[in-house]
């Protein structure tokens, strides 16, 4: 994620802000530009980015319910913002708890939209596109026995992502992170996890990288329920290290995929956070040229993936050593394994053919 600075005071400001707290300045988000702007009132409901002045725009239909900040251009006829408009269901907002979760839903969800369009990838709602499309739901617990009565669980099926609202509950998670031994079991990790399935169908499927997946990932033909049945029956291969990034990608060769995919995301979008911050690490008393970095480009536009790998392992081992110095956990627990980078490799081809 990049940083952000009100346009008219210098302030930093931070993503998800809507207000400049040094000098009072309402801000909004310009997907287009990804550039968040302070804004100066115009008539009515419409407001003049000081970032594209000649642009004049209005809030996302969310920002009334405090879920979004990002600005629809005054003439667009659709009331969301590119965002907001992939929903499909959200929960009832009159239980103060669903409105509490769907908004921390909703700041991860924009994190990943940021994420999908600074790298180009296509992206579409069902709305305006019934085949391609994607669309989210966001269920509460009332709502998860649907028409079929059929239980509704967090996952992906053709375009369609459902996310439990009970997911942005921070006990609940936890729970969840210690029953399936998930150590980095988050909102945004989730939102990235299950657009990886919407892209393997996007990218991969019936596609030239389909022989080269099946290479590096294995077959996706192979029986994806009874597969996900052994997996938790039995657990993770003992060596499931040196091929996956996670013991969840051992199931199944599209959980291998989307959970590269995600770890893709989460590298990158890190990787801008240290380039906006203009970080580097130079390990004092160490002559391994291998942990050091300092990052001079904009990951989102790097096509070099060696790049991006030579930044990212310095930059993980120092911030993981900071987080120990504070009693915390790593930040980055994974193990990028040979075959793990050649898969991250994959994803990057497919970004960046």
């Amino acid at each position: 994620m990049n940083v952000f600075h009100c346009q008219h005071c210098g302030q930093m400001v931070y993503f998800a802000n809507t207000r400049c707290e040094r000098c009072g300045h309402f801000l909004g988000y310009l997907p287009d530009l990804a550039v968040l702007s302070a804004l100066a009132p115009l008539e009515g409901d419409r407001w003049r980015p000081l970032a594209a002045p000649t642009r004049p725009s209005r809030f996302c239909a969310n920002a009334a319910h405090d879920a979004c900040n990002w600005l629809v251009p005054v003439e667009s006829p659709v009331a969301f913002c590119q965002a907001c408009r992939l929903n499909r269901t959200i929960p009832n907002l009159d239980r103060w708890e669903n409105r509490l979760r769907w908004q921390r839903l909703e700041a991860a969800k924009h994190r990943l939209v940021y994420g999908l369009l600074r790298l180009g990838l296509p992206l579409t709602s069902r709305f305006d596109d019934p085949e391609m499309g994607l669309a989210f739901d966001f269920l509460a617990n009332s709502n998860r026995m649907v028409r079929d009565h059929t239980q509704i669980v967090t996952g992906h099926a053709a375009g369609l992502i459902t996310i439990d609202i009970a997911e942005a509950d921070d006990a609940e998670r936890e729970r969840q992170r210690q029953d399936m031994a998930e150590p980095y079991r988050t909102l945004l990790g989730h939102f990235r996890h299950e657009v990886g399935h919407y892209y393997w169908d996007r990218l991969v499927h019936s596609s030239p990288w389909i022989a080269a997946f099946r290479d590096l990932f294995g077959d996706e033909r192979r029986e994806y329920e009874a597969s996900l049945k052994t997996h938790y029956a039995q657990g993770p291969p003992a060596d499931w290290q040196q091929h996956f990034v996670s013991s969840y990608a051992s199931a199944h060769p599209w959980e291998d995929f989307a959970e590269t995919w995600a770890h893709y995301l989460h590298i990158v979008d890190t990787l801008e956070t240290a380039y906006a911050f203009g970080l580097r690490v130079r390990p004092r008393g160490g002559t391994d040229p291998a942990l050091a970095m300092e990052i001079d480009f904009d990951p989102y536009c790097q096509s070099d993936f060696d790049a991006l790998i030579q930044t990212w392992l310095p930059l993980i081992y120092g911030v993981n050593s900071l987080n120990h110095s504070m009693g915390l956990p790593d930040l980055y627990p994974f193990v990028l394994a040979p075959t793990v980078m050649g898969k991250l490799r994959f994803v990057h081809g497919l970004i960046f053919p």
